[in-house]
């Protein structure tokens, strides 16, 4: 018996879970913002200084917390690119999150690789501002000096990993962080340095690709520090989700992954084939409406918040008297509908009740994702359990229709640090192999997530009739859009 770390290096802060070996039980936890940094005029609204992650980092393991921990795991934000110079330093702050001034940058790409097609072949996934490869370009055209002086490529967790073992000569990564940079391929496990050096202008040296139980290193203190992997890897992990299982995260946008032995090429680009913090695989399908769609319909109505838009909800019956809600808001991805807008139909004298539109809102953003869902299903993935996480899934309009709609069990985890939890559990493993009571293919089992189960049971047909009203309107108003 023995204890671990995991470290969750967020986007707003820090968290550190202190785990037990066998069991996964939280023994101790601390937390810290990251520092406010002002905007430096000329830098981008995602330039973030990386010292600002060790900074946090220190202060929530302050007061002892790491103390007697054989091993640490580390997951970041993904899509946090960290260039440096050919002496380790960071030739200009981290590039995180998405930018729209870098959306010219990913068509640009788009193009010089021959479409959209080209790119999901060669990657497994179409480049968007958010990405690693579309960052370079945007460098290269924007920044050209620092273009030129950028010799190393890492990610927020390389890096941060890298920093904890003192700097190495040896720099490493996973497959789980690797797979959203933009060049490198989940389906061959191989970087395609052609692609940087489409993307930056020359060729820069990329992390070592280490497998998931092993470890980065050894700190001089002879803590262990594991492979590490992005933040959405690492909660899939900690959710402790496997073959079957799919998780729907239900933000601003909306996502559907599930975990599949094979990395899936898919030619439309709807499907980005990331891999996995296990040796899997975990396509993803994103909506750019979910919640959004929710908030623009509580604003119309004049409710005050989400529980009092789900409360009117309640007061509908399945179908909403007939009202569709298509929730384009921002256009969409999934239909690939990138200039639509939303929009409402079935209006009727009887269906044109504040309730009736609130429960065609929650049916058409489950609907939206019910679709990403079926593209995955499309392409031969099983999704027996659905895994419901976001604030909104909370709400009793969500809970009421999600298993119908989706046609699956619905899990509703407890809110809880599944990423750094995730991390705590990818460092037990790899303290596991090194000391030789597990195995390189079977991870740490550990207690899972504390859940509401929710089972369609016989509302599945009613479910199932309220989804064909919503793909009749799709279809209609998109013919052909919709391709699963």
């Amino acid at each position: 018996m023995g204890i671990v770390a995991g470290l969750d290096s967020a986007p707003d802060f820090t968290r550190i879970v202190v785990c037990d070996t066998d069991t996964g039980a939280v023994l101790r936890q601390g937390y810290a913002q990251h520092p406010v940094q002002a905007p430096d005029g000329g830098g981008r609204p995602s330039d973030v200084d990386p010292q600002a992650w060790l900074l946090s980092l220190g202060e929530a393991a302050g007061g002892g917390l790491l103390e007697g921990v054989q091993a640490i795991g580390v997951s970041a934000q993904a899509n946090a690119l960290v260039p440096l110079d050919s002496q380790g330093n960071t030739v200009r702050p981290a590039m995180t999150g998405g930018d729209k001034r870098a959306q010219v940058a990913a068509a640009d790409l788009i193009d010089a690789l021959g479409g959209r097609e080209a790119w999901a072949q060669a990657v497994g996934c179409v480049p968007q501002a958010a990405q690693s490869v579309t960052k370079l370009r945007w460098m290269a055209r924007s920044e050209p000096e620092n273009a030129a002086r950028t010799a190393v490529l890492l990610q927020a967790h390389d890096w941060l990993v890298w920093q904890l073992l003192g700097r190495p000569v040896r720099r490493t990564t996973d497959r789980g962080g690797a797979s959203g940079t933009g060049y490198w391929a989940a389906a061959t496990g191989g970087y395609r340095p052609d692609l940087v050096e489409m993307a930056l202008g020359h060729q820069a040296m990329l992390p070592e690709v280490i497998g998931p139980a092993d470890a980065a290193g050894t700190t001089p203190e002879g803590l262990l520090i594991s492979a590490g992997t992005g933040e959405t890897m690492a909660a899939a992990f900690g959710l402790g989700i496997g073959l079957g299982d799919a998780v729907v995260s239900l933000g601003a946008s909306g996502s559907v992954m599930a975990v599949h032995p094979e990395a899936l090429v898919d030619q439309s680009g709807m499907i980005t084939s990331l891999a996995d913090a296990t040796g899997m695989h975990l396509p993803v399908v994103t909506t750019l409406n979910a919640v959004r769609a929710l908030r623009g319909t509580a604003e119309l109505l004049g409710v005050p918040d989400l529980e009092s838009l789900s409360d009117l909800a309640m007061k509908s019956t399945p179908g909403s008297h007939g009202l569709v809600l298509l929730p384009y808001l921002e256009g969409e991805r999934t239909p690939n509908l990138p200039h639509t807008a939303g929009t409402l139909a079935g209006l009727r004298r009887e269906s044109m009740k504040p309730e009736h539109l609130a429960r065609a809102a929650f049916e058409g953003m489950l609907c939206g994702l019910a679709d990403a869902l079926d593209v995955l299903r499309g392409r031969g993935v099983e999704v027996r359990r659905v895994f419901l996480l976001g604030q909104a899934a909370e709400l009793p309009a969500v809970q009421a229709a999600a298993p119908a709609l989706f046609g699956a069990q619905v899990i509703v985890p407890q809110p809880a640090d599944y990423a750094a939890i995730g991390a705590a559990r990818q460092a037990a493993w790899a303290l596991g192999v090194s000391q030789g009571t597990l195995d390189t293919r079977n991870p740490p089992v550990w207690q899972g997530a504390v859940a509401q189960v929710l089972d369609p049971g016989e509302e599945l047909a009613v479910g199932q009739a309220v989804r064909q009203q919503y793909v009749s309107v799709r279809e209609q108003t998109h013919p052909g859009a919709f391709r699963p």
